[in-house]
């Protein structure tokens, strides 16, 4: 208070200051008319209402009255006016300087008003997009108070909801917004508004079911703002808990699909073999006179079968340290030649007598790989042709630069992949539903070359004609690029 009255103490000394001014200059420097003074005065009481409002510019309408009475209307030096038609001029130029300052004060008040609810607006908006961030109820309700102290500028917020009887504050704990006042706003179902103390309280509200309040201390707000906040935040919060119910049942539901491919896997990839072992241990244990030839085969089948076992466990203890990211790359510069000629040689035994064509630029750029990991992503594309196309046609594979990156694509000519399979093939386990039951395989060579790509910040798609083959293409940084981002 004693801040408010220093500053229109102020005011009142420099608006009197203004017209002393006024009257001294046109007095004693520029002699002209009555009816100019007037104007002039008239002008500073407006200028002074737009800026100080309308008791300052009152009080300087009165003194610029009685300046311009002493000073300017016969008798000259008294506060008397000789001629009536004087006396009609002065109370017109006091009713004209009091009214106009009332309107421009008015239409000052009005402007502020609507600047300040164009803010407002702003504001909201931008805590409207703050909301829609996170998707995580408990998070969301954590950064909610926050987010009001940091978008409209107040000094503390907390959050209360009555479901749980939990707080949640901005920062330390504020007096005002105490757990008595925040039930009290859930109770009264309506906004309240304490000037005097800073702080204002709503309750929040989904459709006609109060569950919670808001308090904020600071800044004071407008009811209809306080309301809005109220409202998004409880469309927010029921939007968030509407998601992280969405994202638990398809969670759910891939679990299930996940579930039911590894039993699938499980039965048609690991039962073959156990029963192959299972049943040459039998032989090799039966007491049966047996010959070298005989025993020889047996073990051979117990050896391979094994073997095809701990590659099955390996490829999904592999898929599993993907998918948690728990494998590190050593990256360094190699040129695709070097990598497809190294993935040839660990295809070689397996791709047999099939003809493998090889197209590769001259300048083509180094990539940066963990090499041993890139050609793994190729000896599971080359196997995957192998095992999908006949035998007497060949396989080509083809490097190219595309900006920052190198595509390199293996194409065969099998019979191609439907449409409605193509978004399936990098999934875990999947196999096509004409093959699975014709090709060996455990489904997840796709999934883990895949994820291989994309641990380097490349990319695998596939594209395919049923009837004419399939191309796999992945990316791969070129060197420059590679160095760059390292």
């Amino acid at each position: 208070m004693r801040r408010r009255f220093s500053v229109r103490a102020l005011q009142l000394a420099a608006a009197f200051s203004i017209v002393a001014g006024i009257i001294l200059f046109y007095r004693n420097i520029l002699h002209v008319n009555s009816t100019t003074v007037a104007l002039t005065l008239l002008l500073a009481v407006l200028i002074v209402s737009t800026f100080w409002g309308l008791a300052v510019a009152v009080a300087m309408s009165i003194a610029a009255m009685l300046a311009f009475n002493y000073y300017f209307l016969p008798p000259v030096g008294t506060f008397t006016i000789s001629d009536p038609q004087n006396w009609v001029a002065l109370f017109a130029f006091l009713c004209v300087a009091v009214v106009a300052s009332h309107l421009s004060t008015r239409a000052k008040t009005k402007a502020m008003e609507a600047s300040a609810r164009r803010r407002e607006m702003e504001k909201l908006y931008t805590f409207s997009q703050k909301l829609l961030e996170s998707g995580n109820v408990i998070r969301l309700l954590n950064q909610i108070p926050a987010q009001i102290v940091d978008v409209f500028e107040v000094c503390a917020a907390a959050l209360f909801l009555a479901e749980k009887e939990k707080i949640y504050n901005s920062g330390p704990s504020v007096p005002q917004l105490d757990l008595h006042r925040l039930r009290e706003a859930v109770a009264r179902d309506e906004a309240l508004i304490d000037a005097e103390n800073g702080v204002s309280f709503t309750p929040v509200k989904l459709g006609l079911r109060p569950i919670g309040s808001l308090g904020i201390s600071g800044a004071v707000l407008s009811r209809h703002t306080i309301e809005a906040i109220g409202s998004l935040i409880a469309i927010a919060v029921e939007r968030a808990r509407a998601v992280e119910q969405l994202g638990q049942t398809e969670a759910a539901r891939e679990g299930e699909r996940l579930r039911t491919a590894l039993l699938d896997s499980i039965t048609h990839n690991l039962r073959t073999p156990l029963t192959s072992i299972k049943a040459s241990v039998t032989s090799l244990l039966s007491g049966t006179a047996l010959g070298d030839t005989q025993r020889r085969e047996f073990l051979t089948i117990i050896d391979e079968e094994s073997d095809r076992l701990n590659r099955l466990v390996g490829e999904a203890s592999e898929m599993a340290q993907l998918d948690a990211g728990e494998v590190k790359l050593h990256l360094e510069p190699h040129t695709a030649a070097e990598m497809i000629e190294s993935a040839l040689a660990e295809t070689r035994c397996s791709l047999g007598a099939r003809s493998v064509r090889v197209d590769i630029p001259v300048r083509l750029p180094r990539v940066w790989v963990d090499l041993p990991r890139a050609r793994e992503v190729l000896v599971h594309l080359l196997e995957n042709a192998n095992q999908y196309s006949p035998s007497d046609q060949p396989i080509a594979i083809t490097a190219e630069q595309s900006g920052d990156f190198v595509v390199i694509s293996v194409a065969d000519r099998g019979n191609g992949i439907d449409d409605q399979e193509l978004a399936l093939v990098f999934d875990k386990f999947y196999r096509g539903e004409d093959q699975r039951y014709r090709v060996q395989g455990t489904g997840m060579g796709l999934p883990i070359a895949k994820a291989i790509v994309e641990a380097h910040g490349g990319t695998l798609s596939v594209t395919s004609q049923v009837g004419h083959g399939s191309v796999f293409s992945f990316t791969l940084p070129a060197e420059r690029a590679g160095a760059n981002a390292a």
